[in-house]
C-alpha cells in the first residue's frame, strides 16, 4: 500500500469516528422511549416480507405475518452482531501500535455492535410481551459465531460487509418510507442504520487490508471457498427458522390443517428469508463492486454458481429497486 493510500485510508477511518460521535444514541432515551409494541401495526414492509405472494391471507393474517417476520428480522441481526463484534475486536490488534484513527474507529464499531445486541435483546422481550406464545428462535449466537470465526478473515469480512450493506439498503428502500409500520420498529432500524453506515466503511477498509495481506492466490481461493460455505451456513439457519416461523404462524392463525396453504406459507417464508438475508445483499451494487474487485472474474463465477439456486428468491414484481418497495 502506498503512502498516499495509507493517508487516504486514515482519513476514511477518521471520518467514521466523526460520524460515530455525531449520531451516537442511547437505547432508552432515543429509541425505546418507554414505548411498547402495538399489534395493530406492521413490523416488516411487504417488500421484505413478500406477504403479497400469499394473496389468500386475510388482512389480520397479513399483519401477523409481518409481525412474525419482523420479530425474526430483529433476532437475526442480534445473532450476526455477535460474530461481527468479535471479529472486529480481533482485528483491532493489528492497529494497537499503528494507525490510531483505525484503532478508534474499530473500537467504536465494536462498542456499537455490543449496544445493538442489547437493543435487539430488549426488542425481543418487548415483542414477547405482546405476541401470542409459541414463537421460537433457537439459533445459538455463540454457536454461530464459533462456526463463522473458524473461517478465513477474508471470508468473514466479506460476509460482514454483505450484511451491513443490505441492512442499509433495506432501511433506505423499504423500512424508512413504509406506511402503517410500527413507529417503534421503524425507529429501531433508523438508529441501527445510522451506525451501520459507518460500520460498512470500516468493513470495506478492513476487507481491502486483509486482501492486500494475502500472500498467495491459494489464500484468496480459500477465502472464496469459505465465503461460499458461510452463505450455505446462513441458508441452513434460514431453512430452520422458516420452518419454525411457519409452524408458529399456522398454529396461531388456525391454518395448520390446510395442507396446500401450509406448504405455501412455508415456501414463501423461506423465499422471503433468502431474499432478506442473502439475495438482496448479493445484488447490492456496492457489495457487488467490492466483491468483484477483490475476488476476480474466475472466482466471481464460482460465487455466482453457488448462489444460482437461491436467485429465485426475489419478489415476483421483479427489479431490485421495485422489490424493496414499502
Amino acid at each position: 500500500m502506498t503512502a498516499v493510500q495509507t493517508f487516504t485510508d486514515t482519513q476514511r477511518y477518521a471520518r467514521t469516528i466523526e460520524a460515530s460521535k455525531r449520531v451516537r444514541w442511547d437505547i432508552d432515551q432515543d429509541v425505546i422511549r418507554g414505548r411498547e409494541f402495538d399489534l395493530a401495526q406492521k413490523f416488516l414492509p411487504e417488500g421484505l416480507s413478500l406477504v403479497d405472494e400469499l394473496p389468500w391471507l386475510s388482512e389480520r393474517e397479513r399483519l401477523f405475518m409481518s409481525q412474525v417476520q419482523g420479530r425474526t428480522y430483529a433476532n437475526m441481526f442480534g445473532l450476526v452482531e455477535r460474530f461481527i463484534g468479535a471479529k472486529m475486536l480481533e482485528l483491532s490488534r493489528d492497529h494497537w501500535l499503528g494507525d490510531q484513527n483505525a484503532l478508534e474507529a474499530i473500537v467504536r464499531f465494536t462498542d456499537e455492535e455490543l449496544k445493538h445486541q442489547e437493543l435487539f435483546r430488549r426488542l425481543e422481550r418487548l415483542v414477547a410481551a405482546t405476541m401470542p406464545a409459541g414463537y421460537r428462535f433457537d439459533v445459538g449466537a455463540n454457536d454461530v459465531a464459533a462456526f463463522v470465526l473458524g473461517k478465513s478473515t477474508w471470508a468473514v469480512l466479506a460476509l460482514t460487509c454483505h450484511i451491513e450493506l443490505f441492512s442499509q439498503a433495506h432501511y433506505r428502500a423499504s423500512i424508512e418510507h413504509a406506511e402503517g409500520l410500527s413507529p417503534l420498529f421503524k425507529d429501531v432500524f433508523l438508529y441501527h442504520w445510522k451506525e451501520e453506515s459507518q460500520h460498512a466503511i470500516v468493513d470495506e477498509l478492513e476487507w481491502q487490508r486483509e486482501d492486500a495481506r494475502l500472500a498467495s492466490e491459494a489464500e484468496r481461493d480459500q477465502g472464496v471457498d469459505d465465503l461460499i460455505a458461510l452463505v450455505a451456513g446462513v441458508d441452513g439457519i434460514l431453512q430452520g427458522q422458516a420452518q419454525a416461523d411457519a409452524a408458529y404462524f399456522l398454529d396461531v392463525c388456525g391454518l395448520a390443517g390446510h395442507d396446500a396453504r401450509s406448504a405455501s406459507v412455508r415456501e414463501t417464508l423461506l423465499k422471503a428469508y433468502r431474499w432478506q438475508y442473502i439475495v438482496s445483499g448479493a445484488i447490492e451494487p456496492r457489495f457487488q463492486k467490492m466483491l468483484a474487485a477483490l475476488a476476480g472474474e474466475a472466482r466471481m463465477q464460482r460465487i455466482q454458481a453457488a448462489l444460482a439456486p437461491l436467485t429465485y428468491a426475489m419478489p415476483r414484481s421483479g427489479g431490485a429497486g421495485a422489490s424493496l418497495r414499502h
